[in-house]
C-alpha cells in the first residue's frame, strides 16, 4: 500500500493532513531541520503528536535534515538521544554525522535519506542500503524511467516528492543563499535567491525578470504510473504553507490514490478540481514526459522556469502601506480560542495593503514576505475593518512592517475545520533533550606512507584540457581535472598527451549522478582505471559505490559535506582517507573538525568561482545573456552547457592571502579552483603574487571563511550580551563620583 506523506509545519496543518487522510506526516522541531523559518513543534507538542498518531496507526517522521558544525555535535547527540527515547517512525537526515551517531549509539532509530543528500541513482541508493538506511527520498530532478530503474535494481523503499515548491538547483547542491550572507540552504536558512528579480545584460540593452524562479511541482497526473513503478511514499512539500493548503492538496492526492484503479481519467480530473484553489505558483511536471536524457536537458528549463513569475507564493495582494495596533479584544478572543492553550500568545497588528487586485476577507489564508528575505509566515485572517473612506485593515502577525509583500494562499470558501489530532492538555508531555556528554571521537591517525598519493602543496582544478596546460605556471603538485562531456571524450579516446602524469592527475566527478547516467559513468571509470588513472575526487555517494572495490584512491570532494568529525568518520568507513573542504566552511569550524594530527588529510580551497546554482538543464534560448545582477548590483554569470547550467559569482572566493597562515596551522594542501571558468595567464600571475606576498586580491568574497554560517540564535546572544554591557557601562557612569577637594 502506497503511503501519502504530508507536511505538518504547525498543529493546524497536522489536523488538516490527518483530517484529509494522510497516512503519515513529517515535521521539524526547533533545530536541525531544513525549515527553520516555519513554526515547528515544541517538545510537549511533539510528544503528544507521537502519542495521538500512533493511536490512529499513522506514522510520524522527524526532519533532521541539515548539516551540523563541529561545535553543534554534542547538541545533535542529545537531540538524537531524545528522539531515540520518543520513538518516531523515522528520521529524515542529510548529515552523514547523524548516520554515524545512530550507528554507534542509537541503532534502533530508523533513518531516511533526505532529498538534500542528493541521491538519484541505484548505486547511491545501494550504498545507503548497505549503511542501514531504510528509505531514500530521491532527488527531485528525476523522471519516471529513472525512478523505475532505481526501484527495479535496488528494491529499496523510495519516497518521491509529488507536489509543492521546487528548488531550481539540483537537490542539496545550492550555495547561492549561503554565498549571499551565510544563510545556507543546507542549514535550513535559504533566502530563496532563485525567486529574486534580476537585471541581465542582453544584446542591445538590459532585460529584467525572475530568471531562476521555478514553478511548483504537480504530479497528480503521474500518480498511477508512479504507483506502478513501485514508489512507496508520495511526499507533499509545504511545511511553510497554510493548513488550508495542506488539507486541499492531501485531499486531492488521497482521492487519486484511492480511486485511480476504478476510473483513472475521472479520478485525476476530480483531483485537479480539488487543487483549483491552490493559488501558489504555476505548475510543472518538470522532468516527466521526456524520452531521453538529452531531450530532458534540452527542454526541462521551459517546463520549470517562468521569468515573468513573481518570486512570492500565491496571488499578489500588495504591500503593507501602513500599520496600527490590533484591537485588544480581538487579540484576547483569538488567544483564548487557541488549542493547545499553553502555546505562546499570538501577537497581532492591523495592516492596510496597497497594490493588489483582490481584497482578502476573514477566513482567507495569506502569506507575508519580509522585503529583506529574512522571514515569511502563513496566516489566517480573523478580522477585517473597513473605514468610511473604504480603507481596509486586516490582522497580521507582529514583526512585519511597511513595504513587506502579502500574497493570497487560500480563500475562505475552500477552508474547512478539522478535528484536533492532539489533546489540549499537554501537561504530561514533559520530555526534553538531556544534558548528556557526547563521547569523544578521534579521527583515524595518518599511517606512514598512507597519503603518498596526496602530497603537500598547491593543487589546481580546471574544467578543460586546454587549461591543464595553462596552469603549469602555478607549479601544482597535483592537477584536478573535472570530468565532463568535453574532458571525458578526450581522456577516453587518448586525444591529448597531457603535461602531467596519470599519477599527478586527479579526476573530479560531477556531484549529480542520475540513474540515466550511472551505467555509462561506471563503464567509463573502468576504462580510465584500466588506462592507469588511480586518483578520483568523488562528489556523490554513487561514486563511492562504483569505486569502492577498484583499488583506487578516493578523495571526498566538497559536495560530500564534512562539517564535523562524525561526518568525516562515516566517510572514513567508506574507505575514504582524504577530504576537500566544503566551500561553505569557516576557518573556525575547519580547525575544530580536524585536530592537528589529521590535518594532512585535508585540501583547503583558497580560490574558486563556486557554482551557486547547478541546474540539470540547458537554459532556454531566449536567455541570451551571460551576466546579470541583483538589486544590490552584485554581478553573477551563468554558463549553459551540455552538462547543465551553472550560476557563479563574478567576484571569486579568495583567501589566497591567508595561505601562509593556513599552512602554518597544519593544513599544508591548498586548492586553486578554476572550475567552470577559463584560466588566463594574468590570473595566474595575480594569484601567484597574492600568495607570495600575502596580499588580498581586489574585489573578492571571503564567503563564510571568516564569519561562518548565519546563526540567528548566536546573533541574539551577541545582541543580548552587548545590551547587558551597555547597561553595565551606563550604570557605572551614573554611580561614579570622582573625589574633589573642596576649595577653601
Amino acid at each position: 500500500m502506497v503511503e501519502l506523506l504530508a507536511p505538518a509545519g504547525n498543529m493546524e496543518s497536522l489536523d488538516a493532513a490527518i483530517g484529509e487522510g494522510a497516512d503519515a506526516v513529517y515535521l521539524g522541531l526547533k533545530s536541525f531541520n531544513a525549515r527553520l523559518r516555519t513554526t515547528n513543534f515544541a517538545w510537549n507538542q511533539f510528544g503528544a503528536t507521537i502519542d495521538a498518531l500512533h493511536k490512529q496507526n499513522k506514522k510520524i517522521y522527524v526532519t533532521v535534515n541539515t548539516v551540523c558544525e563541529e561545535r553543534e555535535t554534542e547538541r545533535l547527540y542529545r537531540f538524537l538521544s531524545y528522539l531515540n527515547e520518543m520513538k518516531p517512525d523515522g528520521l529524515i537526515v542529510q548529515d552523514y554525522a547523524v548516520m554515524r551517531l545512530a550507528q554507534e549509539f542509537f541503532p534502533n532509530l530508523e533513518l531516511h535519506a533526505s532529498t538534500q543528500m542528493n541521491v538519484e541513482s541505484a548505486h547511491g541508493v545501494r550504498l545507503l542500503q548497505n549503511a542501514g538506511v531504510k528509505r531514500v527520498v530521491l532527488a527531485r530532478e528525476l523522471g519516471l524511467d529513472e525512478i523505475r530503474k532505481i526501484k527495479n535494481e535496488t528494491g529499496a523503499d523510495l519516497e518521491v516528492f509529488v507536489h509543492g515548491a521546487l528548488c531550481v538547483s539540483e537537490s542539496g547542491l545550492c550555495l547561492f543563499s549561503s554565498f549571499l550572507g551565510g544563510k545556507s540552504a543546507n542549514r535550513g536558512m535559504c533566502a530563496q535567491a532563485c525567486r529574486r528579480y534580476y537585471t541581465a545584460e542582453v544584446p542591445g540593452g538590459i532585460k529584467q525578470g525572475y530568471y531562476f524562479s521555478p514553478c511548483d511541482l504537480q504530479l497528480i497526473d503521474q500518480i498511477p504510473d508512479l504507483i506502478e513503478a513501485g514508489v512507496n511514499s508520495f511526499k507533499i512539500e509545504g511545511r511553510m504553507k497554510s493548513a488550508e493548503y495542506v488539507g486541499s492538496v492531501v485531499a486531492a492526492y488521497r482521492y487519486v490514490i484511492d480511486h485511480y484503479k476504478e476510473d483513472k481519467k475521472g479520478a485525476i480530473a476530480a483531483g485537479k478540481r480539488m487543487l483549483a484553489s491552490d493559488f501558489a505558483r504555476s505548475k510543472t511536471s518538470y522532468w516527466y514526459g521526456f524520452n531521453s536524457l538529452e531531450e530532458g536537458i534540452d527542454n526541462a528549463a521551459t517546463k520549470i522556469l517562468n521569468p515573468d513569475q513573481a518570486g512570492g507564493t500565491g496571488i499578489y495582494l500588495g504591500k503593507i502601506a501602513s500599520l496600527k495596533p490590533a484591537p485588544k479584544e480581538l487579540v484576547e478572543a483569538i488567544n483564548q480560542s487557541r488549542v493547545p492553550t499553553d502555546e505562546p500568545p499570538l501577537r497581532l497588528q492591523m495592516a492596510n495593503l496597497k497594490g493588489g487586485s483582490y481584497d482578502p476577507d476573514p477566513g482567507d489564508s495569506i502569506r507575508i514576505h519580509k522585503k529583506d528575505d529574512t522571514g515569511r509566515v502563513s496566516h489566517k485572517i480573523r478580522s477585517v475593518e473597513v473605514e468610511d473612506d473604504g480603507k481596509r485593515w486586516i490582522d497580521i502577525p507582529a514583526g512585519y512592517s511597511v513595504g513587506d509583500s502579502v500574497y493570497l494562499l487560500q480563500i475562505k470558501s475552500s477552508s474547512k475545520r478539522y478535528s484536533r489530532v492532539v489533546t489540549a492538555d499537554l501537561s504530561k508531555y514533559r520530555k526534553q533533550p538531556k544534558d548528556e556528554l557526547l563521547p569523544i571521537l578521534d579521527l583515524t591517525p595518518v599511517a606512514q606512507k598512507e597519503l603518498q598519493y596526496f602530497p603537500d602543496g598547491v593543487y589546481v582544478q580546471v574544467s578543460s584540457i586546454a587549461d591543464v596546460f595553462i596552469v603549469q605556471g602555478l607549479n601544482p603538485v597535483r592537477v584536478i581535472l573535472e570530468y565532463n562531456s568535453e574532458t571525458s571524450y578526450d581522456l577516453l579516446n587518448h586525444k591529448t598527451v597531457l603535461p602531467f602524469s596519470k599519477k599527478q592527475l586527479y579526476i573530479s566527478l560531477d556531484p549529480f549522478c542520475s540513474a540515466l547516467q550511472e551505467d555509462k559513468l561506471k563503464e567509463e571509470l573502468s576504462k580510465l582505471i584500466d588506462d592507469g588513472y588511480t586518483n578520483f575526487v568523488v562528489n556523490n555517494l554513487a561514486h563511492i559505490q562504483m569505486l569502492k572495490k577498484k583499488n583506487v584512491n578516493m578523495i571526498a570532494g566538497p559536495y560530500l559535506y564534512t562539517f564535523n568529525r562524525w561526518a568525516v568518520s562515516w566517510l572514513e568507513n567508506q574507505n575514504i582517507g582524504a577530504f576537500i573542504m566544503p566551500y561553505e566552511n569557516s576557518r573556525r569550524n575547519l580547525e575544530a573538525t580536524y585536530d592537528e594530527k589529521v590535518r594532512s588529510r585535508v585540501l583547503v580551497p583558497v580560490f574558486a568561482y563556486p557554482a551557486l546554482f547547478r541546474m540539470r538543464f540547458k537554459l532556454p534560448s531566449d536567455y541570451d545573456f551571460t551576466y546579470f545582477e541583483d538589486k544590490e548590483e552584485t554581478v553573477f554569470k551563468v554558463n549553459s552547457t551540455p552538462d547543465g547550467s551553472f550560476v557563479m559569482p563574478e567576484q571569486p572566493f579568495s583567501i589566497l592571502d591567508k595561505v601562509n597562515f593556513i599552512t602554518s596551522s597544519g593544513f599544508k594542501k591548498v586548492l586553486i579552483d578554476f572550475s567552470k571558468t577559463k584560466v588566463t595567464r594574468s590570473q595566474i600571475k595575480a594569484i601567484t603574487t597574492s600568495m607570495a606576498k600575502s596580499q588580498p586580491l581586489p574585489d573578492v568574497s571571503r564567503f563564510n571563511w571568516k564569519d561562518g554560517f548565519y546563526n540567528p540564535q548566536q546573533l541574539e546572544e551577541y545582541k543580548a550580551a552587548a545590551e547587558r554591557a551597555a547597561i553595565k557601562k551606563s550604570s557605572s557612569q551614573r554611580t561614579y563620583r570622582p573625589n574633589r577637594s573642596k576649595k577653601k
